[in-house]
């Protein structure tokens, strides 16, 4: 399936942080397997150390981004709102994760994910993506983690 741009929805419709958790300030495009998002890093972040985004930050924004391409599976196609549903996610393991260098506030990172694996329970889906954040065209994080995700 080609990838639908989404750039102009409202993400925290359809994810269950909301300011000043949520770390996805905007999808470009979202499909079955794969997510590209960006996230501009603000002064009033929750996750600064020192003026950069902290690590912790870091596997948040590829936690959210990454979350996105089953979550959104959810939701009807037509759900443009995100009224439809309302979802709960964990990260279950956090299977690697490499860091390479610390944003700092005012820069935007760009956070691209793709499904690895994924098995339906019912309302509850456990999957493993993995995920890559770029600052500019360089890679600064490269993680694989394992969620749990379930309607509310």
């Amino acid at each position: 399936m080609k990838a639908m741009d989404i750039s102009s929805l409202d993400i925290s419709n359809f994810l269950p942080h909301r300011d000043p958790m949520l770390m996805v300030t905007s999808v470009f495009e979202i499909d079955e397997n794969s997510v590209s998002t960006k996230f501009q890093i603000l002064e009033d972040c929750v996750f600064l150390k020192e003026g950069r985004l902290s690590e912790t930050g870091l596997i948040e924004n590829a936690a959210q981004a990454a979350s996105g391409i089953v979550g959104q599976s959810f939701f009807e196609k037509d759900d443009l709102e995100g009224t439809g549903n309302k979802l709960v996610g964990y990260i279950s393991a956090i299977k690697k994760v490499e860091i390479f260098d610390l944003p700092k506030v005012g820069e935007t990172i760009i956070t691209k994910a793709k499904l690895l694996s994924r098995f339906d329970t019912g309302k509850v889906t456990m999957c493993s993506l993995e995920a890559q954040t770029f600052l500019a065209e360089k890679l600064i994080v490269s993680s694989t983690m394992n969620f749990l995700i379930h309607e509310v």
